[in-house]
């Protein structure tokens, strides 16, 4: 069977034309002609089937034959909220991969205990359209600036909110155990998981986010590295929310 390519075009029913870089991808690299066919998507939750109407070195003019809505594989929302790793090279796998899976929106905090203070979104978002198209996704997901984890924490969330870390219960005087992230997601509801950096959450970030009413939350049984937590959880909220 031959692959079928997706581009990534936000304003395509405006402008009627693949962006500069797809349209070198199309051209340059795929070789497309005149009158073949493609798949594009605006990212915003929709298929485009199209016929390319006009190539030049670094323009794509296409006519679109038909336009149809993703079906969207999982119900509610998911929600990954991480403090970025010292490594970026880390950072940069993990967004790759949840995209893959199924995440509505990634953002990242900044904590007591963060080794990294800077993520450049201009290339997280290359990397999150990069994963969408690769995994052939009509919806790419909403990225966010760093925020401080007060601040972060202190803004309205419509749905379930949990953190992750790896104190006892009587560390931080919780009344209850830890759960399951998977055996208490809400189907419908939306999910958001926070994930601590290298060191973890502090014990005093752990106790306002709880204060704040998020839940303690269990990824298993094993010690995870952040990156690898974040896609575990990432990955349980979408087998909880599957369809």
């Amino acid at each position: 069977m031959k692959e079928v390519h997706l581009f990534y075009a936000p304003d395509i029913e405006q402008t009627q034309e693949l962006p500069t870089e797809e349209a070198i991808h199309a051209i340059r690299v795929l070789r497309l002609k005149e009158g073949q066919q493609l798949l594009i998507t605006d990212g915003k939750g929709t298929f485009y089937d199209a016929e390319l109407s006009l190539a030049s070195q670094k323009h794509c003019k296409i006519k679109i034959i038909n336009a149809y809505p993703e079906k969207k594989l999982w119900k509610g929302s998911i929600h990954l909220v991480v403090a970025p790793t010292k490594s970026i090279d880390r950072i940069e796998w993990l967004v790759e991969k949840a995209t893959e899976i199924g995440v509505d929106k990634i953002s990242f905090l900044n904590c007591d205990n963060s080794e990294r203070h800077i993520v450049k979104s201009e290339r997280i978002e290359k990397i999150v359209i990069a994963a969408m198209k690769q995994s052939h996704k009509a919806t790419k997901p909403t990225i966010e600036e760093m925020m401080n984890f007060d601040k972060f924490i202190a803004k309205p969330f419509q749905g379930q909110r949990f953190i992750a870390h790896c104190y006892l219960e009587s560390d931080i005087s919780e009344s209850t155990e830890k759960s399951f992230l998977g055996q208490i997601v809400k189907t419908e509801e939306g999910t958001q998981v926070l994930i601590g950096p290298e060191g973890d959450f502090s014990i005093d970030e752990v106790r306002k986010a709880i204060k704040a009413g998020f839940q303690s939350i269990s990824l298993g049984e094993c010690r995870l590295r952040t990156e690898t937590a974040a896609l575990v959880a990432v990955h349980l909220m979408y087998l909880a929310k599957r369809l």
